[in-house]
């Protein structure tokens, strides 16, 4: 995990995680690695990185379990970048917030959009509580401090309004 992340937030999921993807280039290279493009000039074309902040990305990537590099060729050597079943995890994150954009937008203000493979259709994906079917974003979930939470975080939601 990178150090970027204060020592008072090293309890926090949210914190943490956007250690890992907290850059928008990262979400980019993340984005294209779900459309199914795996090698350097394909990320440096499409996301129009520069080759050294693009192998400074891939390298925290793939530092960070998200991402694993492995031979396409021999001679040279070239190497394709692949999603770890880690990375594969992040795909609802990437998904929920493309849906949180596209819900600001009106349908035909909307220049990428989700849709079934099978039959086409567009899909609004929600986050939703699988004991209850309600929308997570229904203001009955909070955060609370967890079985891990050490004092600072327990305070933190011992204060909340």
């Amino acid at each position: 995990m990178a150090a970027r992340v204060r020592a008072e937030d090293r309890e926090c999921p949210l914190s943490t995680a956007m250690s890992y993807v907290g850059e928008w280039w990262t979400m980019l290279i993340l984005h294209d690695c779900f459309d199914g493009y795996t090698r350097f000039d394909q990320f440096e074309a499409n996301i129009g990185l520069s080759s050294s902040m693009l192998t400074a990305r891939l390298k925290t990537l793939l530092e960070n379990g998200i991402l694993t590099k492995r031979a396409y060729q021999d001679r040279p050597v070239r190497y394709e970048y692949v999603l770890t079943e880690f990375g594969r995890s992040l795909r609802p994150v990437l998904v929920a917030m493309a849906a949180w954009r596209n819900e600001q937008l009106a349908p035909e203000d909307r220049a990428m959009i989700l849709v079934d493979a099978v039959t086409g259709r567009e899909v609004e994906p929600t986050v939703v509580d699988p004991a209850t079917g309600l929308p997570v974003s229904d203001p009955r979930f909070v955060y609370t401090a967890g079985p891990a939470a050490g004092e600072q975080m327990r305070a933190r939601y011992r204060s909340r309004p």
